[in-house]
């Protein structure tokens, strides 16, 4: 019997290094990882750095290749070791982790030193249903992941939901008007996940699985990026898909526009009018019809009679000292150049978009079909055309480019729409990439004709990638209402959760249909001052809108409550251009953002992760805007009721200070623990703003556009309770010189304990640099401060305060 027994014993361990034999001879090391021929599945683990690994899922027998529209990186070198047991094997990079299941191909990443799961996919989740792609053979794809049940994820793109956390919830992500969809999401765990695909996806998370199921693909495709916290997350993603490019210093200044200024003369005197009330200004756009009737829909041509002389017009604007952007589609019509020449080279789609009919009149006219058609952007012949009608904008001055509708508008979508043919395949399997190809078919072609100007891009929509093309998302028509203004806080903070991070929104909501007495409702005066005083945060600060203008006096005069409130944010903003423009090089040179959920400055305080209205904004400021009424009251009047401005009390605020650090209020210099909801006083030109300690703010002075003065006699204010650093940018304030390193900086430190500021020697040069300067620095106290006047000639100093 004994010998029975280890007879069988011995026939098992026989057997099981037959199969293991057989196991590896399925596992192939390949150049950048390791490629695994499982029973139905191949399964490929591409590393693109140690901390970044691409997953390629694929049905046994077939082989792909696809080729990213996001990822533009280069995969480095990794070594890579590989560590095979009974049923796994296992990847790593020194970074990460990554298991494979052999028997169902389950997919598994843990940290370098973790021995549980950072994430993993649902066991047997894979999914490669057959499906004919307007007449390619492909596959409708779907992988699952299964997540911890309190774990908080963000990101996913821009929406209008009202959701911080990314949890239970279903997404039909498609690219719309006010929903900008980026398939990628961030843990508080310290990881990424990017799903690379671009046709109609759904994203949904419940207590079964996290899972994202699109309609057509050749694999599954995604990326597991570890950074340890959101920025070194955000810093995986945009190297995998491109750094951010500086925005001129003039485009952080405040923008006005509206829907729309129907002459040149009209918009001229906008600027000439804030001139005149000695209000700040930077920047002022043009909206659509400019070129004429919707035949002629996006000619890119002042074809409309009253804008007889476009070139005197933005002479005119730059004689004010500001700058000009003007509105481009991506859509054209029928009488235009540039449908003729994209027609010739069947670069034109035949599905229904915006302006439905030729007439002007509302609601369209069905009888008077536009015939505007929507252009290819995915075929480069396409772009180049684009771009060779808006040059001609270029070359007469035109400081900027407002793309709107580049999701694009795509109305009534049906099955035949998404078959429609592209340069890259049918519409189906790219629909969603189509902004991050028109903006970045704009962004390309400009450089390659003019580096002594950044190319500065205001877009509707984005995808992946978009970050890498200089430009801002804004939020779209968003209709207005107090509740939308919340729902903007959260959107702004999940984009930027993508990597993506410059963002901003229509100040006061696109449509006022809540407000019939539209500026003479007191609560949307309410309303439109509390979202500028929020703009005022944003990587955009630009007031727009339809149904009423929004021009500051269009709000009453000096001494009217509101009127001063808006000033008073507006000069805010220009106070704060050193800080803000300092913040900017962070986010090129060392991958930061500018809008920052409060997640990832304090993952550590478990009260945070929820907040959903309040950010910081950079590294030092917390803010917290106010996202209900606080200054109306209901008026009776027999059977009417109204409402009425009431500033009789002065009304409060609850704001969280992250635990971990001590905060000074902004406007009081008082000091406040971390780790505490405090209640602060918030009249309508209040918002609670608080400083973190340690911080060192450079403040700049009165001015009425960016460049208007040099900063040569700077307020630094330091704000003690913790040792700091502040790195103060400067450079030309436009062209892309910076890119060979023809900048300065200037780092600040402060030792708490020694209560000393040293001012480091200048680094870097450019031309028209300040050899010498002024800093007064303010030891920032509740009670006054304490100054010292610093002269500054590029070598270091120390400042005992």
């Amino acid at each position: 019997m004994i010998v029975m027994k280890f007879s069988k014993h011995v026939f098992t361990v026989f057997f099981m290094v037959i199969m293991l034999q057989c196991i590896a001879q399925d596992v192939q090391q390949t150049e950048r990882g390791v490629k695994l021929a499982l029973n139905t599945t191949t399964v490929e683990l591409q590393f693109y750095n140690a901390s970044t690994v691409r997953v390629l899922k694929y049905p046994a027998g077939k082989e792909t290749d696809p080729k990213s529209l996001s990822v533009i990186a280069t995969p480095v070198k990794v070594n890579v070791s590989l560590k095979r047991s009974a049923g796994t094997v296992t990847v790593s990079s020194g970074q990460v982790n990554v298991a494979v299941n052999l028997s169902d191909g389950q997919v598994s990443f843990l940290g370098q030193k973790s021995k549980t799961p950072l994430l993993k996919e649902k066991a047997g989740s894979t999914s490669f249903e057959p499906f004919n792609d307007a007449g390619v053979s492909s596959y409708a794809i779907k992988q699952a992941f299964e997540l911890d049940p309190e774990e908080a994820i963000y990101g996913l793109g821009s929406q209008q939901r009202g959701k911080m956390i990314q949890r239970n919830l279903k997404m039909n992500m498609v690219q719309g008007n006010t929903d900008d969809y980026v398939p990628f999401f961030q843990s508080v765990k310290g990881y990424g996940l990017f799903w690379d695909n671009y046709s109609p996806t759904i994203f949904e998370d419940n207590t079964a699985a996290t899972s994202f199921s699109s309609q057509v693909g050749d694999c599954v495709d995604y990326y597991f990026m570890y950074g340890g916290n959101a920025d070194g997350v955000i810093a995986q993603m945009r190297s995998l898909t491109g750094q951010a490019p500086m925005f001129p210093l003039w485009t952080y200044g405040f923008w006005q526009s509206r829907e729309r200024y129907k002459s040149q003369a009209e918009l001229v005197d906008v600027v000439r009018k804030y001139r005149q009330l000695n209000v700040p200004l930077d920047g002022v756009i043009q909206d659509w019809q400019y070129w004429g009737n919707n035949y002629l829909w996006n000619a890119m041509d002042f074809l409309n009679v009253d804008f007889p002389d476009p070139k005197k017009m933005v002479e005119d604007v730059r004689r004010l000292n500001a700058h000009m952007i003007i509105s481009i589609w991506s859509s054209f019509g029928p009488q235009t150049l540039q449908y003729k020449e994209l027609e010739k080279i069947n670069a034109l789609f035949n599905f229904k978009t915006w302006p439905e009919s030729g007439s002007e009149k509302w609601p369209p006219n069905p009888n008077y079909p536009s015939g505007v058609r929507v252009y290819d952007a995915y075929n480069p012949a396409a772009r180049d055309i684009y771009w060779k009608y808006l040059k001609n904008m270029h070359s007469i001055g035109i400081d900027g480019w407002w793309m709107d509708s580049s999701e694009p508008d795509h109305f009534n979508a049906t099955d035949a729409d998404l078959n429609t043919k592209t340069f890259l395949g049918s519409f189906r399997r790219v629909r969603n990439a189509y902004p991050l190809m028109t903006v970045g078919g704009v962004y390309q072609n400009q450089r390659k004709v003019d580096n002594s100007k950044r190319v500065f891009i205001l877009t509707r929509s984005a995808f992946a990638g978009q970050q890498r093309y200089g430009a801002n998302t804004w939020s779209g028509d968003v209709v207005s209402s107090w509740d939308a203004l919340h729902n903007q806080v959260i959107a702004g903070l999940n984009f930027s959760l993508t990597g993506i991070p410059h963002w901003n929104s229509d100040i006061g909501g696109f449509f006022l249909w809540n407000f019939r007495r539209k500026l003479d409702d007191p609560e949307y005066r309410e309303l439109y001052t509390r979202w500028l005083e929020f703009g005022a945060f944003n990587p955009m600060m630009r007031s727009h809108g339809a149904d009423a203008p929004r021009e500051i006096y269009q709000f009453g005069k000096k001494g009217d409550k509101v009127y001063d409130a808006i000033e008073k944010f507006i000069r805010l903003r220009y106070t704060l251009l050193p800080y803000i423009y300092s913040t900017s090089y962070q986010v090129t040179a060392n991958q930061s953002s500018m809008m920052r959920a409060l997640m990832m400055d304090f993952p550590s305080d478990k009260n945070v992760l929820p907040i959903s209205d309040q950010f910081m904004f950079g590294k030092s400021l917390l803010v917290c805007p106010v996202v209900k009424p606080m200054y109306v009251k209901k008026v009776i009047a027999g059977k009417d009721t109204t409402m009425a401005e009431d500033f009789s009390t002065v009304r409060t605020r609850d704001a969280y200070l992250p635990a971990g650090s001590k905060w000074f209020d902004f406007w009081t210099s008082e000091p406040n623990n971390g780790g505490q909801w405090v209640k602060k006083e918030t009249p309508i030109d209040i918002i609670p703003v608080f400083v973190k300690a340690g911080s060192i703010l450079p403040a700049g002075p009165s001015v009425q556009y960016a460049t208007e003065k040099k900063w040569d006699e700077l307020e630094i204010r330091v704000y003690p309770g913790a040792d700091g650093e502040f790195v103060l940018y400067e450079d030309e304030n436009d062209n892309y010189n910076y890119e060979k390193g023809v900048f300065s900086t200037i780092t600040f430190r402060w030792d708490d304990k020694k209560k000393i500021l040293t001012i480091a020697d200048r680094a870097g040069a450019f031309p028209g640099m300040l050899s010498n300067r002024k800093f007064n620095v303010t030891l920032v106290q509740q009670q006054a401060g304490k100054t010292s006047n610093v002269n500054y000639a590029g070598k270091q100093v120390k400042v005992k305060l």
